[in-house]
């Protein structure tokens, strides 16, 4: 009954004067702003306050617990009688009322620090906290073992982590044709040799040919004489410009054939441009007299026949350097190949040299070039455009006799000389230089793609001969045979560049391989394996330092191999590094052409600072990544793109220098000639229609067509001598 008391106690709303009673206070009596309570000095009341149970906020009652009964229909307790029961009172509505003050009711200590104070103190707080963590180890110096590694242990680089490219949405890759068939080179090379002679017979009949035409359409222009009736009659100079161009016609009957078989099977190229020019022009000469009596300029012979004869000339280099690039591919039983791998070394494509069967070879040769690709695609706008502005110069113009001298303008305008002679060019120029040093360029198709890198390994550097043994000391009770066994046994099984010297020094000796375990590769210039139960230790001078074996007082040896055994020196090998005169040169193309050679070298003596200090070699332009990526880059049996860039027949730099320079020199010159190539014709196009729009014949005479077009020839010429000049 005490405990329903006070629950009574608590759950009655008490009034203000009842509260101000209790304290001993008038309520009459206003307060002052000093009122002793907390009540009176904070409105709202703060709420930092706990409500004990039994408080005036009642939640709810359970669905298994019965509600309380209201003070009112409780029973008294001296009666004893059954409580009526009481309606179910209302829900109060959901507002936030002030909790009842009563003596229940804890107060919380406030902090009166002002809210500014309160922040710069907790902001200096954190600023201690973190300078203390900060110089934690202030006064600590570096040790000097770690100043020995430094030291002692080459400098690496790192790659560099490959920027996340946001995910772009990728096109359907278009579906190739068939490559031709994979042909040995040698049967190539017999192929493409076939007919070389007479091609370049029947091209030079055509130059021949071309001069009179020139010297007809020049006379007029600048006053020439001309022999025997020539000069007097305007009809025979039309009717002998046609036949000198059917001759020169018949002679070039395989290049024209060639380009009007491409064109029906929608493959078009420049010659299939330079062969409807052909055709059209001739069409022209014979029909001019009859449609066009007015006109009194001959038909565009001269620059056809020219044009005629670039196309044979093209025809001609090309196949000459597809036949060097096949014969020097089959000079070599297993020749080295070179290949672009995509992002092998620091997310980049990187040049790589591997030996293996030349797979491949034969179809890549075979393959189109840059140029006549960009040619499909618009050698058939050309033409509609040609077609389109003639019958708007023509038809458009009520005068439909002019059409087959408006297409012939345009067709010849649009028919760049050089069409033929931007690839074929430099690649005979380059297939020349490389066959000299022992290279072959797997055709456009090697040099399509260009890397930024190469990988160099021990033998790039240094080919077998080039280092050679300049003396041996043993040290202790260990016997030579041991010694260089053992030496000998971890050089071969670390796959370094001097496994011949020191397999030709086992033989020598009569000493065998013995088996290793454990084999490690260690940052320093070293390796260490157990061999039957002994630690045995190979690398150079500061790898024995670093590992702690004692070294001779006064030793002054900068090329040598030292190998110790159970942390005893037992023996050094002096070796002298010769390198070859056409090193230097080649790495300094590789530089000039922005190709950053990659150090993969297994010898742990070539290092960075030899190479700068003996060799004077560009080091600093140069990546020299860790002992781990350096044996995955140099390791044979790593996979490599199956596209070919070139087949080397020699050992050393030079020829894998030069394919790779050359390559790359190549893919630029036939980018830009072939640019320019194709914005001459477009150039030429749109003038050829205005001048035959307006009929002004006597501004595009066959005499100013020639010099225009020899005018865009020039620079791709231009260009292609310089790919082979490095």
């Amino acid at each position: 009954m005490a405990k329903d008391k006070d629950d009574d106690k608590l759950d009655r709303e008490y009034t203000l004067e009842e509260i101000l009673a209790e304290y001993g206070k008038d309520p009459g009596k206003p307060s002052g702003p000093d009122l002793p309570w907390p009540e009176a000095r904070h409105d709202p009341l703060p709420q930092n306050v706990v409500l004990f149970p039994g408080g005036r906020q009642v939640s709810p009652p359970e669905e298994d617990e019965e509600p309380e009964a209201s003070p009112g229909g409780e029973p008294d307790p001296e009666d004893g009688g059954e409580p009526e029961p009481a309606p179910a009172p209302e829900p109060p509505p959901k507002v936030r009322q002030r909790p009842p003050v009563t003596d229940k009711v804890l107060e919380f200590p406030e902090d009166d620090t002002p809210p500014l104070q309160a922040g710069l103190r907790h902001l200096r707080e954190k600023a201690d906290a973190y300078a203390q963590q900060m110089f934690s180890e202030e006064g600590k110096e570096v040790s000097e073992e770690t100043i020995r590694f430094e030291r002692l242990i080459p400098g690496v680089d790192e790659e560099e982590a490959a920027e996340e490219e946001a995910p772009r949405r990728e096109r359907r890759p278009r579906k190739e044709p068939a490559p031709p068939p994979d042909i040995p080179p040698s049967q190539l090379a017999s192929r493409y040799g076939k007919g070389l002679g007479l091609l370049r017979l029947r091209a030079a009949l055509v130059l021949l040919l071309s001069l009179p035409l020139l010297w007809v359409a020049l006379a007029s222009f600048l006053d020439l004489p001309l022999p025997g009736g020539l000069g007097e009659s305007f009809a025979l100079q039309v009717w002998c410009s046609g036949g000198v161009l059917t001759v020169a016609a018949v002679l070039g009957i395989d290049v024209l054939l060639l380009g009007l078989v491409r064109l029906f099977v929608l493959r078009p190229g420049a010659d299939s441009a330079c062969a409807l020019a052909c055709c059209f022009t001739l069409a022209d000469a014979f029909t001019q007299l009859q449609l066009m009596p007015e006109r009194d300029t001959l038909p565009y012979a001269a620059a056809c026949c020219l044009g005629l004869f670039c196309c044979m000339w093209g025809t001609y280099d090309k196949r000459q350097g597809l036949r060097l690039s096949c014969r020097t591919a089959a000079s070599a039983s297993e020749p080295y190949l070179v290949t672009l791998d995509p992002k092998s070394w620091n997310g980049r494509d990187a040049y790589a040299k591997w030996s293996g069967p030349a797979h491949g070879f034969g179809s890549q040769i075979q393959e189109e070039d840059g140029t006549q690709k960009v040619y499909r695609i618009t050698v058939p706008l050309l033409l509609l455009g040609s077609l389109l502005c003639a019958l708007l110069a023509s038809v458009g113009q009520g005068r439909p006799e002019r059409f087959l001298w408006c297409l012939s303008a345009d067709l010849t305008a649009s028919a760049a000389f050089a069409g033929l002679l931007i690839f074929s060019r430099p690649y005979l120029a380059l297939a020349r230089r490389l066959s000299g040093s022992g290279a072959a360029l797997a055709g456009w198709s090697g040099a399509a793609r260009a890397g930024s890198a190469i990988l160099l390994t021990d033998t790039d550097l240094f080919p077998p001969g080039t280092v050679a043994l300049n003396g041996i000391k043993v040290f202790g009770d260990f016997s030579v045979e041991k010694v260089v066994a053992v030496c000998a046994t971890l050089i071969r099984d670390s796959g370094s560049g001097l496994d011949k010297l020191f397999h030709d020094l086992l033989r020598s000796q009569g000493a065998v391989y013995r088996r290793s375990s454990g084999l490690q590769r260690h940052e320093g210039g070293g390796l260490s394996a157990e061999i039957r139960g002994e630690s045995i230790l190979v690398g150079s001078a500061s790898f024995m330092a670093l590992m702690e074996v004692p070294l001779p007082q006064g030793l002054n040896v900068r090329s040598a191999v030292f190998c110790a055994i159970d942390g005893e020196l037992a023996g050094i090998f002096a070796l002298s590094y010769t390198m070859h005169p056409t090193i230097p040169p080649a790495i300094s193309a590789l530089v000039a052409g922005r190709i950053s050679p990659v150090l993969c070298t297994r010898d742990f003596n070539l290092i960075p600072a030899m190479l700068r200090q003996k060799f004077k070699l560009p080091v600093e332009k140069m990546d020299f990544p860790t002992v781990e990526r350096r044996t995955e880059l140099s390791d044979p049996d790593q996979p490599h793109n199956p596209r070919l860039t070139a087949v080397l027949c020699r050992e050393g730099l030079t020829p894998f220098s030069e394919a790779v320079v050359g390559a790359k020199r190549l893919r630029s010159a036939v980018r830009v000639a072939t640019v320019l190539s194709v914005l001459g014709s477009l150039v030429g196009l749109l003038l050829a229609f205005y001048l035959t729009f307006v009929g002004a014949w006597q501004s595009i005479t066959p005499a100013q067509m020639t010099f225009f077009l020899l005018a865009w020839t020039v620079p791709p010429l231009l260009i292609s001598g310089w790919v082979d000049r490095y």
